[in-house]
């Protein structure tokens, strides 16, 4: 056992000195076999409007990043999808439609309300870019410029109000004055307000339908019996009478007009 011990030291250590030597021996490569070489290089653009690919990329990257925010901060989605679940608990279904079925109504909807508006960023500012025929800074203030005014539209007063206030900013002359910053929280305050006005009036009737089922069953000496067993099958039935989806996606997809 002892003399196994100088045997692995004296192991250990030619391996240790053969290390630097291994370290320093380049890789070679196979015959006939040419290494691509990579340089990465900083300059300046042809033109003061041309944004390098590497910067392109990024804010392609950033972009994709924050397309699920943009998609509820900026666009009809939020209220869209509101509706559609203040509509499935008046209802009184559990889970039914599924939640993955609403977001994608509510996110179909929204490319459906927002095609007008995609379109006039694609036609003032993207494809003009592509072009080379707007600078990247022209190009993101038409870009912006398209919702901006959706939002304007749909944002009472009131709220652009109340954050214009809370900035402490002196009161704006025209819409135009008014930061971007301070539209896109207005704009949701806005659409949380009227989705949840369209959800109370979507709730009235199935309400007055569980009101008549837990009064019938009062007086018929049916206390026992939960009023859902009832109402629920009423509720849903009247829906389908009514074609209760077409008049409420209706109902919302005509609130942006």
């Amino acid at each position: 056992m002892s003399a196994q011990r100088p045997l692995a030291a004296f192991l250990v250590a030619g391996v240790v000195q053969a290390l630097p030597a291994w370290a320093a021996q380049e890789p070679a490569a196979p015959a006939g076999l040419k290494l691509p070489e990579l340089a990465v290089t900083v300059g300046s653009g042809e033109t003061a409007q041309a944004l390098p690919a590497t910067l392109q990329i990024l804010v392609l990257l950033t972009l994709l990043t924050l397309a699920p925010a943009l998609v509820i901060m900026v666009t009809s989605f939020t209220r869209i999808l509101i509706v559609l679940s203040f509509t499935r608990s008046a209802l009184g279904t559990n889970q039914i439609p599924p939640n993955m079925v609403l977001v994608g109504i509510a996110l179909f909807l929204t490319v459906f309300t927002m095609a007008p508006v995609w379109q006039a960023v694609n036609e003032d500012a993207i494809q003009p870019y592509l072009k080379n025929e707007l600078g990247y800074e022209t190009a993101a203030e038409r870009g912006v410029r398209p919702v901006r005014e959706f939002m304007l539209r749909q944002t009472p007063e009131s709220d652009l109000a109340l954050f214009v206030r809370l900035g402490n900013m002196p009161r704006p002359e025209t819409p135009e004055d008014i930061p971007t910053y301070v539209v896109v929280p207005a704009f949701m305050v806005g659409e949380l307000k009227r989705a949840f006005t369209m959800g109370f009036m979507i709730f009235i009737p199935f309400v007055v339908i569980d009101m008549v089922v837990a009064t019938t069953l009062m007086s018929m000496g049916m206390m026992m019996m939960p009023p859902v067993v009832i109402s629920l099958p009423c509720k849903i039935l009247l829906f389908v009478l009514v074609n209760g989806w077409q008049v409420v996606i209706e109902s919302v997809v005509t609130s942006f007009h």
